[in-house]
């Protein structure tokens, strides 16, 4: 089959790889119909390189058919449409039993110290072969898949399998009430959702942030009042669009990549030089973030607010202005999406009449995975109005 592989820093390619097949009893295989590029894969292509290994098969927000299931696999069939969630749980273990599926216990990857295994994504997380590819070997079936409707374009659902819950997540631990203020930082996939879930759930006023003209253009036509980071004082923006208090909640959709933060990014650049066992050992003890996007929201959020961060950070050294947030009396809630805990309230907003979030025409660009290496350049280097950009195998 062929799949989008990872070679090193910015380098993917498109190779003939052998199929998967079925190892567990809890395993199934699907025929990938759709599959997305995701921010968190950018990180793969630019930070968390020395985390990779040649060959590693990339993504993780596939849709698909069913082509087989292994014997203990009963819910779902071959030929039955279906979306994978990110992470890789087992519905029945104490976290999942709690609705934290990002920190299965049965998947967790013990030796690297880090949550529920999930596709495509570092030696960090399991070293699961992922989407990007024509087909998709499934672990614990029996519970992750998600089973929606023949008829709707892939579009309707493959958001299912990261961005909706994401995004849901990012504005229920932010407590966006009805008449919340919300800013959000970042106006890539996440961000964008983010806005347009909060609108959704009741927010009186949304705030986006970015540097990219057409981002902020795109959430102006969802209704989300924008502020251009690239003219600065963004703290001060938002006080203004919030009776000089700041936002209630500040969702960080952006992560460990911020622009605005030098010696993040050259103490990134500099670990990338290193020799690869020793970059890992180094960002795993003393890593460092770019961390002006947090920085930020501490700076935005009213005092008693909540500060949601959905992007991804990596730093275990990461100063923090801890002065700050104390006298604030901020909250602070974080962490990879919990897929299968949202998919109830989800569901109907992609199956029934109406498209109350947009997820129709979400995505900016629909290529064949032939073109996964152009696809991964353009969206890290922000061109061609680059938001989601969905894959064909």
């Amino acid at each position: 089959m062929k799949a989008a592989v990872w070679h090193g820093k910015r380098d993917v390619r498109v190779d003939e790889v052998p199929d998967p097949a079925i190892k567990e009893p809890t395993d199934a295989i699907i025929r990938t119909t759709t599959t997305a590029i995701c921010g968190s894969d950018l990180h793969l292509y630019e930070v968390l390189t020395p985390f990779m290994t040649e060959g590693d098969i990339l993504g993780h927000e596939p849709i698909g058919i069913v082509e087989e299931v292994g014997e203990q696999v009963t819910h779902i069939g071959p030929g039955d449409r279906v979306v994978i969630p990110f992470n890789i749980s087992c519905g029945h273990c104490y976290m999942c039993e709690r609705n934290l599926q990002s920190q299965c216990e049965t998947t967790q990857v013990r030796d690297q110290d880090k949550g529920a295994a999930f596709f495509g994504y570092t030696k960090l997380y399991g070293q699961v072969p992922g989407g990007q590819a024509e087909y998709l070997r499934v672990p614990q079936a029996h519970y992750g898949p998600i089973k929606v409707p023949e008829g709707p374009s892939d579009e309707r659902f493959v958001y299912l399998s990261d961005v909706l819950p994401t995004a849901w997540q990012a504005v229920a631990y932010g407590d966006v009430t009805s008449g919340s203020t919300v800013a959000v930082l970042g106006l890539g996939p996440i961000g964008q959702m983010s806005c347009r879930v909060a609108a959704h759930r009741g927010a009186r006023k949304v705030i986006g942030v970015d540097l990219v003209p057409e981002r902020l253009a795109l959430a102006k036509k969802y209704g989300v009042e924008t502020i251009d980071a690239g003219k600065g004082g963004v703290g001060d923006a938002i006080r203004d669009l919030t009776d000089g208090r700041g936002a209630d909640t500040v969702i960080d959709a952006v992560g460990m990549e911020a622009h605005g933060a030098p010696f993040g990014k050259a103490a990134h650049q500099l670990v990338g030089m290193l020799p690869k066992p020793l970059a890992a050992a180094m960002t795993e003890r003393g890593g460092v973030d770019r961390l002006s996007a947090l920085h930020g929201a501490i700076d935005a959020v009213r005092r008693g607010g909540t500060i949601s961060v959905s992007g991804v950070y990596g730093g275990m050294v990461d100063p923090m202005p801890m002065m700050q947030m104390f006298d604030k009396q901020v909250t602070m809630r974080m962490g990879q999406a919990n897929v299968r805990r949202w998919v109830d309230e989800l569901l109907p907003l992609v199956t029934g009449d109406g498209d109350p979030l947009g997820v129709e025409d979400f995505a900016t660009h629909r290529l064949p995975l032939s073109e996964a290496p152009e696809a991964y350049r353009m969206f890290q280097r922000k061109e061609d109005g680059a938001v989601k950009i969905l894959l064909t195998p």
